[in-house]
């Protein structure tokens, strides 16, 4: 077993190896203040057959042991992943993923264990450096050595790994993973930030993941790994510069040149298939028909990487796009809102060949989503969730929700969430939905666009509109080229996809994946300008569509009101067991709900008659009553010793017959429920009970023992705990 210890970003970092998980084929304990995580890389021996990608799976298992608590539910064990836990794992694959070799095609598991977890310490983060590290111990081939860091900007002043706190105060809370020659990936949210306040961040993140790789430096140098040889595979000589030979490239280029993806993709299918007919017929002496489907993939791989060159070619030499725009310019945009009846907001945003229905959904506090994770416990009312149904790509497959999905969802949350209003400005639950009905490039980004829409569509009073756009880069050798609002070809056969969302006074959030080591602080500055001028064109159209919030809610929304309970009061809105608050609930047919950190009681219902009458019920049981004041009181009940009555509603006091005077026996007799009195507060004991007298009448001397006439009750209880 081997140790190394550091100190870094205020705390200790320690790296432990060939203590636990010996049998996987690179494993670490990596401890960083109170977190410990254990990350294993394991591949199987032999390449899988007929597959051209990566077979990558990457895991982080969340343990609630590592926060001590004991799952939720009957069975008291962690069931499938989170959306947390799932998101993780996300975080941790893009970075490491380019860094396989391309012809690697064993299945390959890196799994992250939680075993010690405190969300000071940003643990998931560090399980990007722990892959590394498990992976450069291990035989499995991979090209260099990546970290990532968290980072937050508060007063001015970045934090790498802040604290849970800091982040409170933070108008960025980003994660930035790299190798030591540049950035690879980023991944947060931010509150409307600068342009430039975002590139300071970014290269203020490189140099603390220089000073983590230093520090991989450092243990790997100990270790002299042997790494399975990566063996290209063997293709009979000439196979596919013959295939080659027949692609012209001028019809190849007539074919991306295609306007529209579904005509573009039947124009370049057809192309290949052309070219693939006249290969067998002009080569059949030369290749028999074994070896030409045996190398069939060879020559597809050849055709596809042929198309690449080209259209990148295209784009740097002669500055045009597979669709015929200008390297900066935006496809056609409309947007559309309020498209259906019973939904509470909702709108179409389409731009170019992709399109999302964002939808809106307003809820009542039991709506609100309960959140019980090794990462957070709590409520969330504002949720925004991502479909992407097969047909959106013109597709057949399995409808199911993927990783993809919650990750796209997770970004278009993030880019609005910061500018959904407080519980006190508007009490509802929030759901958006988006459904990506059509996608050609960045769906996430039409997602944020349709949400925004939709919630003001809906009445949410939303201070900003909020837009997203996918940039994209083309690198070749000294030159380098930013595109806007990128297609899916370009996403695809390009260097990078650089997705920012924000208002017109700032970037709200940030999704960045590199492909190449060339990205410098002259490419993420244009990027980041152009990606600003693209945001602007695109607000613009948004707020002529919609300028601001409807001022009326949906007829089919939930009614809810507010009102401010101060905290040593609730008790009494509530009653012993809860007898008041039920007695709101059926009375008012209305459903209260209170927060009991800040007093703030929500009243929801579908009478908005009733529900203002339970708000006043509330107040008047909150309200402070003083000794000498003077009321109209209501009749409650009538008891031989003397009346309940009920000076404001839902505040009784006790007239006791020694206080109605010399015609008290006759004034009982004769008094009916419902009358009307008016009577004066005498007293106040501590227990809040009230004293009344018939005003006018003298006090009488007061009672020496008064134990048995309770004078707390509202009147939905009446004769109940006399």
């Amino acid at each position: 077993m081997k140790v190394w210890e550091t100190e870094i970003f205020g705390r200790k970092l320690i790296i432990e190896h060939g203590k636990m998980a010996k049998q996987a084929h690179g494993s670490v304990l990596l401890k960083y203040g109170k977190s410990a995580i254990l990350i294993t890389a394991t591949a199987s021996k032999e390449a899988k057959e007929g597959i051209d990608f990566l077979p990558l799976t990457v895991e982080f298992q969340e343990k609630f042991y590592a926060v001590g608590k004991i799952p939720g539910g009957f069975l008291k064990r962690e069931g499938r992943p989170s959306s947390e836990a799932i998101l993780s794992s996300r975080l941790i694959d893009r970075p490491i993923r380019p860094l396989f070799p391309k012809d690697f095609h064993n299945d390959i598991q890196v799994i992250v264990t939680a075993f010690s977890m405190d969300n000071d310490d940003s643990i998931e983060t560090w399980g990007i450096t722990g892959a590394s590290f498990a992976l450069n111990l291990s035989p499995i081939p991979f090209d260099g050595m990546v970290a990532g860091v968290r980072l937050g900007y508060v007063d001015g002043k970045f934090i790498i790994f802040p604290t849970q706190e800091e982040l409170k105060k933070s108008k960025m809370d980003i994660v930035v993973a790299g190798t030591k020659e540049a950035i690879t990936m980023v991944e947060g949210e931010s509150l409307e930030v600068s342009e430039e306040e975002m590139v300071k961040a970014l290269l203020f993140a490189h140099d603390a993941i220089k000073q983590v790789i230093e520090f991989q430096e450092k243990v790997i140098s100990e270790f002299e790994i042997e790494k399975w040889e990566v063996t290209p595979p063997e293709i009979p000589e000439g196979f596919v510069e013959d295939f080659e030979k027949l692609i012209d490239d001028d019809e190849l280029k007539k074919k991306i040149l295609v306007k529209g993806k579904k005509n573009r993709d039947e124009a370049i299918d057809s192309y290949r298939k052309e070219l693939l007919e006249k290969f067998q017929s002009e080569y059949v002496e030369k290749w028999d028909n074994e070896t030409y489907e045996k190398y069939k993939k060879f020559i597809l791989e050849s055709f596809d990487d042929r198309i690449k060159k080209l259209m990148r070619r295209m784009i740097i030499e002669e500055n045009t796009r597979a669709d015929g725009r200008k390297i900066d310019e935006i496809r056609p945009i409309t947007c559309e809102i309020g498209l259906f009846e019973k939904t509470h907001g909702s709108a179409l945003f389409t731009r170019g060949e992709t399109q999302s229905l964002g939808v809106v959904t307003l809820g009542e506090p039991m709506d609100v989503q309960i959140i019980d994770t090794v990462f957070e416990e709590g409520e969330r009312r504002f949720m925004l969730h991502y479909n992407f149904p097969p047909f959106s790509t013109g597709e057949v497959k399995g409808l199911r929700l993927s990783r993809r999905e919650i990750g796209h969802g997770h970004l278009a949350e993030r880019a609005l969430k910061n500018l959904i209003p407080s519980e006190e400005e508007f009490p509802y639950i929030i759901r958006v939905v988006s459904e990506i009905l059509e996608s050609n490039g960045s769906s996430s980004m039409a997602t944020v666009c349709s949400g925004s829409l939709a919630l003001m569509d809906a009445g949410v009073p939303m201070p900003k509109h909020v837009a997203g756009v996918a940039m994209g880069l083309i690198f070749e050798e000294d030159k380098f080229v930013v595109l806007t609002d990128i297609l899916g070809m370009e996403d695809h056969l390009g260097d990078m996809d650089f997705k920012v969302t924000g208002t017109r006074d700032g970037i709200t959030a940030f999704q960045m994946d590199v492909k190449v080591a060339g990205v410098t602080e002259e490419v993420l500055r244009e990027a980041l300008e152009r990606a600003k001028k693209a945001r602007l064109h695109i607000l613009n159209l948004m707020y002529d569509t919609i300028s601001e919030p409807r001022k009326e809610l949906s007829p089919y929304a939930p009614l809810i009101k507010t009102t401010k309970i101060p905290l040593d009061k609730i008790s009494e809105v509530i009653g012993p067991g809860g007898r008041i608050i039920k007695g709101i609930h059926k009375d008012y047919d209305v459903e209260v709900s209170i927060d009991d950190e800040t007093g703030l009681a929500k009243v929801s219902g579908h009478n908005i008659h009733n529900i203002d009458e339970a708000i006043n019920y509330i107040q008047n049981l909150i309200k402070e009553v003083k000794e000498g004041e003077v009321f109209d009181g209501k009749v409650s009940r009538i008891e031989n010793y003397g009346l309940f009555v009920e000076i404001i509603p839902g505040k009784l006091g006790l007239l006791h017959m020694s206080n109605l005077g010399k015609d008290a026996k006759d004034i009982l007799k004769n008094i009916k429920i419902g009358d009307i009195m008016k009577v004066e507060i005498i007293s106040i004991d501590d227990n809040g009970r009230i004293q009344l007298k018939k005003f006018g009448e003298k006090t009488a001397p007061r009672r020496s023992n008064n134990r048995h006439h309770k004078t707390s009750e509202t009147p939905k209880t009446e004769g109940k705990n006399d």
